[in-house]
């Protein structure tokens, strides 16, 4: 199983100082993320206002930079309602986007998520689906893109049961990815690393380590989730 870092989502500096937000902050998190055990990165570009953003220019330049370096790393963008309510609008950016990420992730609950699903399909970039519900996951099962998505985001607010749930009603032959939010998020990762399943980890979802410390920053979460995967297995084998 494999670790992915969502390095910033919709947090500010002032809930944690080391939430990156420039290019340059969100390039040197990459190569300290996959240093410690990322496979990918997940992230939400912001203006040099600090709002978060689907615009080309900064999503360009947050790709770009994270691309120079950190090459061959995985990068993937939000393509949340909460940047852009209009459905329209976010699937007509991605044709503006010229340094294009390697996927987005596209809420099955949101309102036009088939229409950006196919805008991102149609411009060369995988689609994980993110699934916060039964629900939501039986929508996916009913689509046609059930067979097409690079992967499926089980996204709780609470904790493993209910992610268990959410999984069990997923298609057996896509490939699933767990997270929590909060504190709860090292249930989640506990019961996914248990049942081999990869998992994502980073300042967007929580800001304490598994012993309610408070993370350094983003590489020292990723490496708190390895190193809990590391004993899962290790606890397996025995």
């Amino acid at each position: 199983m494999a670790v992915k870092a969502c390095l910033n989502g919709g947090r500010t500096q002032a809930e944690h100082a080391r939430v990156p937000l420039t290019p340059a902050e969100l390039a040197a998190d990459a190569v300290a993320v996959r240093a410690a055990g990322a496979f990918a990165v997940h992230l939400h570009p912001h203006t040099s206002s600090g709002a978060e953003t689907l615009e080309a220019k900064a999503c360009d330049a947050a790709v770009a930079a994270i691309r120079t370096a950190a090459p061959g790393l995985p990068v993937g963008l939000s393509t949340a309602a909460r940047i852009n309510p209009d459905p329209f609008a976010r699937s007509a950016v991605m044709t503006a986007w010229r340094h294009r990420p390697d996927f987005v992730s596209v809420n099955i609950s949101e309102v036009g998520w088939t229409g950006i699903a196919r805008a991102a399909l149609h411009a060369g970039i995988a689609v994980e689906a993110g699934l916060f519900t039964q629900a939501d996951a039986e929508e996916l099962r009913r689509s046609s893109f059930a067979h097409q998505i690079l992967r499926a985001l089980v996204e709780v607010e609470g904790g493993a049961d209910e992610a268990r749930a959410i999984a069990a009603l997923i298609p057996s032959e896509v490939p699933q990815l767990w997270h929590g939010s909060g504190e709860r998020t090292w249930e989640v990762i506990s019961a996914a690393a248990a049942a081999g399943i990869d998992v994502r980890v980073g300042l967007e979802d929580v800001l304490v380590l598994p012993d309610g410390r408070p993370a350094a920053d983003n590489a020292e979460l990723v490496a708190a989730a390895v190193a809990l995967i590391g004993h899962a297995n290790t606890d397996t084998t025995d």
